[in-house]
């Protein structure tokens, strides 16, 4: 049978519906073995896809003008089950060190707001909007990474955390969801452990990223129903039955 056939058959074109990750660095290495991403992919197999829209070294100045062409108002919000807007590591780098990437306590503040309002203009709410934090600095492992590239150290951990707290205060304002990774993750206290360079999540910080995602994406995805049959359910002898949902000629 040919596949236009099928289509016309019954249900062959499907679409399930989808979780975007939009981000900086963090999120753009998300899907690298044992990132976040990859792991919330894995456990939402066949049930919803996970679209990685991470763009490192990106900030929310540079974020806001790309949002509108990387979600449209023909992206089928419907089917858009969350969103995640994960930046605020770069926005927080020192002025005089990093203008580049550098932007203002209060600018990141209205960018995020205006990612938010964004989206909600093209019909995804603000409770399917999850703000994340940007992480720690955990500052002698990034002083190296500078270092070795010639640079002096860039970012201080206090100053991310008044970008942390930014991205909280934000999201308490706007009504959306929010994972303050900054304070989870210093909870431990050599917190290290969880960044591979200082900035950048590690094996362990992918993990625990993920798993405080995970309750948030459970309660959203966990009536969806699994993309097709099992292979154990497909009747061989009329698999257009099982596959298209009504028999073909």
């Amino acid at each position: 049978m040919a596949l236009a056939e099928a289509g016309a058959c019954g249900r062959w074109f499907l679409r399930p519906p989808r979780i975007i990750l939009f981000g900086d660095s963090i999120t753009e290495f998300s899907f690298q073995e044992n990132g976040w991403g990859a792991s919330l992919a894995h456990r939402l197999a066949r049930r919803c896809d996970i679209l990685n829209r991470g763009l490192s070294g990106y900030n929310t100045r540079w974020a806001k003008l790309v949002l509108p062409r990387l979600i449209g108002k023909d992206s089928d919000a419907e089917n858009t089950i969350a969103v995640t807007i994960f930046f605020g590591a770069n926005d927080g780098a020192l002025k005089e060190v990093n203008p580049k990437q550098h932007v203002p306590l209060d600018e990141y503040a209205d960018n995020l707001k205006n990612m938010i309002q964004y989206l909600k203009s093209v019909d995804i709410a603000e409770d399917k909007i999850i703000l994340v934090t940007p992480p720690p600095l955990h500052e002698t492992s990034w002083e190296k990474e500078c270092i070795a590239k010639g640079e002096k150290l860039n970012r201080l951990n206090i100053i991310t955390g008044e970008y942390a707290k930014a991205c909280v205060k934000v999201a308490g304002d706007c009504g959306t969801d929010v994972i303050d990774l900054w304070t989870l993750i210093q909870e431990n206290k050599d917190f290290s452990c969880y960044l591979s360079d200082g900035l950048h999540l590690s094996t362990e910080g992918n993990n625990f990223l993920a798993s405080q995602l995970w309750p948030l994406l459970e309660r959203r995805t966990s009536t969806l129903p699994v993309l097709l049959p099992y292979w154990r359910d497909v009747d061989h002898l009329n698999p257009e039955a099982s596959l298209l949902g009504k028999p073909c000629n």
